[in-house]
């Protein structure tokens, strides 16, 4: 109270704010006049002199912003018919900060965000503005583009079906690109999954406005982006599980938290699933494959359900996003759920994959110079916003006052009683003409109350993950007088309902929420479909105490209250206290789930430093520039102490106690090089060590000299690519599987994560070392059988672009931001008889995979 007073008599920090930007307001304002008398040619000649004053360095992007707002207002006037509103202008600048501009539903935030991208594409560096789908960015980036054009802008626009590298870079290439946040994501991994730079499409990340801002740094910073390829779990394990689980009892042998969506198995359960799969212990390590399937089919069976977190389509498992209502396609839960939901619905079961690359929203778009987002509703996350992402949040004025009516929430016991209100009230409403959206939490909601308005012969029409490619026209009818929507949350986002006039005077679109989302801005945006740019309108939420919601995390307090009341069956309860209990509970979830996302946050920050390296090292390599000749002879040298190292022969060490035998064992195991230990006697360890070094070197080179230059480089280029790649995916899966049991450390009193910190750096260690190893050793035995260092040249191009045929059918992959795909490309050793891969033409065990002497390079 006392700070609500005190807000009142100095002003709240964002009016302080909103003051700052209004003063600038007043002084685009007096540029309308000067920009509006001057003829098309006029007004592009003044934009040009902005943009070579700020590209010259003579002038700061803020120095030019006024002159550009009004210029870019007045381009829109005559290109678009649109004149951007003083609050616009403030949303313009808000972006333009760096911060989050919050405007509610219909203030025109598509428009808002031109001023801030004609004012930063300016420098020449590209500017991205990142939408929720494809439908969104293909449309804001068509409606906008005449405007951008006029003033001597390209537009691009990044498509999930686009797979043409060409076409893409162009896209990328573009002053202004447009696209969805998993295609500017995958696009970055696949980058750096290229084998030469001309394959790779992105360039620097330089200034982005993210369009409903919490909805992709938030919701969707749950689910990492991966991109995956095939581990060896046998499809029948998922069917074995499905049946085990089948077989156990819930509260038995298993119990379930919905809460906090974890299954755990009992001692009893242990037992029973023993016995069921005819192991001895489940736990061992032949076994333990079989108790995460099992735990996944557990999880599966009683905590994922049909038609709600995903559905049966084509015989396939596709997910349903939480937070859109969208079918997610292409997307695929990680380690083995998927295939557990397979196996349950009787469908195909698709192989499991391991990651091969990864990287979470939050760490994709940190990468910026500059972030900025706008949304309807940001104000609910502001403070993770400031922490993750050091977003402010600047709440903006409507245009027009807000004219809706948000009543309080009707409380039901029963969700029969709740759905047959529902139904009562829809009926008033088309009846008297006035138009309803009902929103539900999920598919199986939507349906069940499609199946009650048929029985009851109400027309109506249903939008849901099922029918999600007419989003577009369901939606823009939804306003039309009578008519009665059912939609999934999928329809807050991204589209306006408009109401003639007659609809207005029946008093606008009316809202009806048939269950509480677990955040409050899902709501929020459900709200806010109605009311748009002073237009009347109502919204109310119908609840039961049978609702997930409620029954999970709030019912007790509001069940005790209707029982004081003494409510009848029918009858609800009205109260502002009662909503005050359920949002409670949803700020409950809501700290909940923030602290899921910060959880991941902090561990993929471990894997994002390491990640950093492994990409800045790899476009080093992809660079023809990079002297990899030193790199190589850097490396040798760091083997060469490897080798006497774990021959046991340090410097210090008397020659005598050399052990030459076991030195000469190594070089024919590892680089498949005779030498007769007799000849290394009497070597002093930096004798012996540039001995060593000279006669490696002396071998590499000779066999070498058939290739010039630029082929040999390329050569050692390209395995030093495979080698990284290769050793790269490896390490992910090992970091997936320590991060499923590093949680054990903490009934060991360990902080799981300081641990992760430890094990991550160790490993990361090993991977460094392993590497330079791994490319020494290849190089030294890999070999060269061809006529013509032409030939050769030609045969190394083939295979290099053989490579990159396999990098470009890797983009057209199903990709998935939560798991896994069911194709991959992976690098396997040839089995004995199969072709060498150096290309000699012979089989494996007669080359590269033969053993035994070869020429003694060190022979005196």
């Amino acid at each position: 109270m006392l700070q609500a007073l005190f807000g009142k008599i100095i002003g709240t920090a964002n009016d302080r704010e909103l003051k700052k930007y209004l003063k600038r307001v007043k002084n685009i304002n007096e540029l309308e006049k000067q920009y509006e008398a001057l003829d098309d040619d006029a007004l592009k000649s003044a934009f040009n002199d902005l943009k070579d004053a700020v590209l010259s360095g003579e002038k700061t992007l803020d120095d030019v912003l006024n002159d550009s707002f009004a210029i870019t207002r007045e381009a829109s006037k005559r290109v678009l018919g649109m004149r951007h509103f003083d609050v616009q202008l403030v949303g313009g600048m808000v972006l333009h900060d760096g911060k989050i501009s919050e405007m509610k539903t219909g203030e025109g935030k598509t428009l808002v965000a031109t001023l801030p991208i004609i004012l930063n594409a300016m420098e020449g560096k590209g500017v991205h503005l990142v939408t929720v789908n494809d439908y969104l960015a293909k449309r804001d980036s068509s409606e906008m583009s005449p405007l951008y054009n006029f003033l001597g802008y390209s537009v691009g626009t990044i498509l999930e079906d686009m797979h043409d590298a060409t076409e893409k870079k162009a896209a990328y290439d573009a002053d202004i690109t447009y696209g969805t946040n998993n295609e500017f994501g995958f696009d970055y991994l696949r980058d750096n999954m290229s084998y030469s730079k001309e394959n790779q499409v992105q360039r620097e990340h330089n200034f982005v406005v993210i369009d409903e801002v919490d909805s992709i740094l938030i919701d969707e910073a749950r689910t990492p982006l991966i991109i995956s390829g095939p581990t060896n779990h046998k499809m029948q394990d998922y069917l074995r599980a499905n049946s085990v689980a089948l077989n156990m009892e819930k509260d038995t042998h298993f119990t379930v938290d919905e809460k906090d969506k974890i299954v755990l198995i009992t001692e009893e359960g242990i037992t029973k699933a023993e016995e069921l799969f005819g192991v001895e212990n489940l736990y061992s390590v032949e076994n333990s494959s079989l108790s995460h399937i099992l735990d996944q089919a557990l999880k599966s069976n009683y905590l994922f359900e049909k038609d709600v977190d995903y559905v049966v389509r084509n015989n396939e498992v596709v997910i349903v996003d939480e937070f859109t209502g969208r079918l997610s396609e292409g997307r695929r839960f990680s380690e083995g759920l998927h295939q557990a939901l397979e196996a349950k619905e009787g469908v195909e079961i698709k192989e499991e994959t391991q990651t091969l690359a990864d990287i979470t929203f939050q760490n994709y778009f940190r990468m910026y110079n500059k972030l900025a987002g706008m949304t309807g509703t940001a104000e609910t996350e502001a403070t993770e916003l400031a922490q993750i992402y050091s977003l402010d949040v600047v709440s903006i004025p409507t245009n027009i006052p807000v004219a809706r009516e948000d009543l309080n929430d009707l409380i039901y016991k029963t969700e029969i009683e709740k759905f047959n209100a529902v139904i009562e009230k829809i009926r008033e409403l088309q009846k008297a003409g006035q138009p309803v959206l009902i929103g539900t939490a999920s598919i199986e909601k939507s349906e069940v109350l499609h199946q009650l308005l048929k029985n009851e012969k109400i027309a109506h029409t249903v939008l849901n993950a099922k029918n999600h490619e007419q989003e577009g026209e369901i939606i823009k009818d939804a306003g039309k007088k009578g008519a009665v929507t059912i939609a999934t949350n999928m329809a807050g986002r991204g589209v306006d309902i408009k109401v003639s006039d007659e609809v207005k005077a029946l008093g606008g679109l009316y809202i009806i929420g048939t269950e509480r989302h677990e955040n409050r801005r899902i709501d929020n945006q459900l709200r806010g479909r109605s009311g748009r740019q002073g237009d009347p309108g109502k919204t109310q939420f119908y609840l039961s105490l049978e609702d997930s919601l409620l029954r999970i995390f709030g019912s007790d307090k509001i069940k005790s209250i209707m029982e004081r009341l003494g409510v009848e069956d029918g009858e609800f309860i009205e109260s502002k206290m009662v909503t005050r209990a359920v949002e409670k509970a949803q700020k409950k979830v809501e700290n909940m789930h923030y602290e899921g996302r910060k959880h991941i946050l902090e561990y993929d920050d471990v894997a994002n430093e390491q990640r950093k390296i492994i990409y800045r090292f790899r476009n080093q390599l992809l660079d023809n520039e990079y002297d990899i000749a030193s790199k190589v002879d850097e490396i040798r040298e760091e083997y060469i102490a490897y080798l006497l190292g774990e021959a046991g022969i340090y410097e210090g060490l008397p020659e005598e106690d050399y052990n030459l035998e076991t030195l000469a064992e190594l070089l024919q195991e590892e680089i498949n090089t005779f030498v007769d230990a007799e000849s290394l006697k009497s070597l002093e360890y930096e004798k012996l060590y540039t001995h060593l070094l000279e006669g490696i070197k002396a071998s590499y080179d000779e066999k070498m000299s058939i290739l010039d230059e630029e082929t040999r480089n390329d050569v050692a280029r390209e395995l030093y690519l495979r080698e990284l790649d290769n050793a790269w995916r490896d390490h992910l899966y090992a970091m997936d599987g320590m991060k499923t049991g590093i949680r054990l450390r903490a009934y060991n009193q360990k902080d799981p994560l300081v641990e992760y910190k430890k094990e991550a750096y160790n490993l990361f260690t090993e991977l460094t070392q392993s590497l330079k190893l791994n490319v020494i050793k290849t190089l030294q035995i890999i070999q060269f059988k061809v006529d013509s260092a032409e030939e050769e040249a030609a045969r190394l191009a083939e295979e290099l672009a053989e490579r990159q045929k396999q990098q470009d059918a890797l983009a057209q992959l199903n990709l998935s931001s939560s798991g896994s795909d069911d194709e991959s490309v992976t690098s396997k050793k040839p089995a004995r008889n199969d072709p060498c891969p150096c290309g000699s033409g012979k089989k494996y065990k007669q080359c590269c995979g033969k053993s035994g002497p070869k020429k003694g390079v060190f022979a005196s």
